[in-house]
């Protein structure tokens, strides 16, 4: 009981931590979740996940999303963010036990649960999508579909010093630098990067700590029945 405590703890700790890097816009919201570098934060901590799906339930991010999709730098970030290093760990993150732990514990929460109950079954969540389609915001995206200028920034973007940039990025080796030095970090794995660490003050260590594999495959012991012993 005393474990679980601790679990509920951290759980709320780790999101008044986290709560700092909380998008405060709809259009901070839709450009983090449309960063291939930051877009799985909202699924590392159960605490950042609620928020992160009552900005979604919103109609403002969904249409800022929308907004920041018609242009065509969005789709040159994304892009690029895609050959950016920060993607690996963003993603390898997700291997770290803590995680995990985290989930665990809010699914024990009746906090948690309850927040994303009272989420889902609020009539103004469901009110503000019903007015969304009569709101300005939807139709000024409406109106920006029937612009021809709109259409002609799509024509020029693979033109554009971004484009270019972003087109050239697989020939220049400083972004296989890149890549090969996050890969090569113990910080990209989270604990796990443990095991990649050399033990200090030791003259050709061996590349994986035999101390910390040993602890890693540590197994319980459980007892053997009289009749299988030998």
């Amino acid at each position: 009981m005393k474990r679980m405590s601790f679990l509920f703890a951290a759980l709320t700790l780790s999101g008044s931590v986290l709560a700092a890097d909380t998008p405060a816009t709809p259009d901070a919201w839709a450009a983090k979740m449309m960063d291939p570098t930051q877009n799985g934060s909202a699924f590392k901590d159960p605490a950042v996940f609620q928020q992160w799906l009552n900005a979604m339930m919103n109609p403002a991010t969904q249409m800022a999303m929308m907004q920041q999709g018609m242009d065509p730098n969005t789709a040159l970030r994304m892009l690029s963010g895609m050959m950016n290093p920060a993607v690996m760990p963003n993603y390898m993150q997700f291997t770290d036990p803590a995680v995990a732990m985290k989930w665990l514990a809010a699914s024990m929460d009746p906090r948690f649960i309850t927040a994303l109950l009272s989420q889902g079954i609020n009539p103004s969540t469901y009110l503000n999508m019903m007015q969304a389609p009569l709101s300005p915001q939807m139709l000024n995206l409406g109106a920006q579909m029937l612009n021809p200028a709109l259409y002609g920034k799509w024509l020029t973007a693979p033109m554009s010093p971004a484009a270019l940039n972003t087109m050239t990025a697989p020939m220049n080796p400083n972004t296989y630098m890149g890549w090969m030095g996050t890969g090569m970090n113990p910080g990209t794995y989270g604990p796990w990067g443990q095991m990649l660490n050399q033990p200090n003050g030791q003259a050709g260590a061996l590349p994986v700590d035999p101390a910390v594999l040993m602890r890693m495959l540590q197994m319980p012991q459980f007892p053997v029945a009289p009749q299988y012993a030998r």
